[in-house]
């Protein structure tokens, strides 16, 4: 490892994570044997500054809960990733550290494989930094919102407050909380499933498990389900891809 390329994830509580065991593979597969991806689990965002000294360093990956709270220790931010407020990917430029989002690429991607159709307003599930990536989607595709909330927020409504009148309108619905993932498989946001139907598309941006209950509760319904794996796996080779530009 000492002459190695170092790439990892940085977040909290992430031996769950997909991306270290995708880009080993990565690795193995297409021979790229200069290069090694580690996990960087930190309990608080200020740690990130030990993990910067590495001068090893290549590329990073950014997840919950630190894709906010990571961009005042960067050094400049892409136009989207700025618009937006929200980091999964870092560059590194010289001893310089770029800010991106790829989960609008994984995202915007996965939408257009499902055949969303004529859908034209959404619930997203969630108000934090990956939420922020599929509200820029959302509204690059002209997709009206309503995002879904615990506590009262600016343009948010009370998950107690959705109704009926809500769900007929709002056929894609999405969940950008962590409510689901291993090893908390049985939570599960608290949304009225009695209100879906086959008209309705249930997108869980969590990955493990493959089907959360969320989903299946979906299933029950009728309603069309996808999990957050395609646009994990897309968002990485983003990632790769930027990474590349500058190693």
């Amino acid at each position: 490892m000492r002459n190695k390329k170092i790439y990892g994830l940085v977040g909290k509580n992430i031996n769950y994570s997909f991306s270290k065991g995708y880009f080993l593979d990565k690795f193995k597969k297409e021979e790229i044997s200069d290069s090694d991806y580690l996990n960087f689990d930190i309990d608080r965002i200020d740690l990130i500054e030990d993990i910067f000294k590495n001068n090893k360093l290549s590329g990073l990956n950014v997840t919950i809960p630190y894709k906010e709270k990571i961009i005042p220790f960067i050094d400049e931010l892409s136009p989207v990733a700025k618009e937006i407020g929200s980091v999964n990917t870092i560059c590194f430029e010289d001893s310089r550290k770029i800010g991106h989002n790829t989960d609008i690429y994984g995202f915007d991607k996965t939408l257009s494989e499902i055949n969303i159709g004529n859908i034209n307003y959404a619930l997203v599930l969630g108000t934090g930094g990956a939420s922020k990536a599929i509200r820029y989607v959302l509204s690059k595709r002209k997709i009206k919102y309503n995002l879904v909330s615990r506590s009262k927020k600016e343009n948010s409504i009370l998950y107690k407050d959705l109704d009926v009148n809500i769900f007929n309108q709002h056929l894609l619905i999405i969940n950008s909380t962590p409510l689901g993932t291993h090893p908390n498989i049985e939570e599960f946001p608290d949304i009225p499933y009695h209100y879906l139907d086959n008209k309705h598309i249930l997108y869980d941006l969590v990955y493990n498990p493959l089907e959360t209950i969320y989903m299946k509760k979906g299933i029950e319904k009728g309603a069309r389900v996808i999990n957050g794996l395609k646009m994990l796996e897309y968002q990485a080779e983003k990632s790769w891809e930027l990474w590349s530009k500058y190693n």
